[in-house]
């Protein structure tokens, strides 16, 4: 049985805009097409290398690759993810997927769902921000965070959110997805919870670098 805590690190095609790409040695990294060349620039290797390669613009030589033609329904993100899940991952850290092409990034974030709906847990880490999407659970943050957050309804109505910790606190409320009530709360130097007792929350958080622990 896999060690839940164990990272599946997929490198994407997208902006990196300035994040540092961090790995463990436990980690199962996944190049997603053009992610290739953002592994090559930090000195990192692919265990494996997944999608179409409209991006990169070749296909690579690789010892572990799968190809997919351009004509699908996956993103070539989504593919990652799939493997990911396939080889017992439950947690993904995806860089290079925010910035760049806002469709791009809108498909990013429904891949956290996609992840939350099927009991893992994704982080989209790019520049000087991190998301996430958690259902019927919590994300807790420490006490050295700070800058800006925002938590916001992914889906239907999400119920039973609850936020301690941060300048704005709220317990059992519901929140919606057509008003952006939680955008713009703040760290305020200490442990910080964010909670939902039934549906999916998206949030967005400062952080230059990140690593799921």
């Amino acid at each position: 049985m896999m060690d839940s805590k164990k990272v599946c690190l997929i490198v994407g095609a997208g902006d990196l805009d300035g994040a540092v790409l961090r790995r463990r040695s436990s980690d199962f990294v996944i190049a997603a097409d053009g992610g290739m060349k953002y592994l090559a620039e930090a000195g990192m290797t692919a265990d494996l290398v997944v999608g179409d390669f409209d991006s990169l613009g070749y296909r690579p030589e690789h010892p572990n690759i799968i190809y997919h033609p351009p004509e699908k329904d996956d993103t070539d993100t989504m593919l990652a993810v799939k493997e990911g899940f396939s080889r017992g991952f439950r947690i993904f850290l995806i860089y290079a997927g925010l910035g760049g092409r806002l469709d791009h990034t809108v498909a990013n974030m429904q891949t956290l769902s996609y992840i939350a709906e099927h009991g893992g847990r994704g982080y989209l880490v790019g520049g000087s921000s991190v998301c996430t999407v958690i259902k019927d659970g919590e994300a807790v943050f420490d006490a050295a965070n700070s800058g800006m957050i925002s938590v916001f309804c992914n889906g239907e109505t999400a119920e039973g959110v609850s936020i301690s910790g941060l300048k704005y606190e709220v317990e059992n409320v519901e929140l919606g997805s057509d008003f952006p009530l939680g955008a713009s709360n703040e760290f305020m130097g200490k442990k910080a919870v964010v909670s939902v007792k039934k549906g999916r929350l998206l949030i967005i958080w400062q952080q230059r670098e990140f690593y799921p622990v």
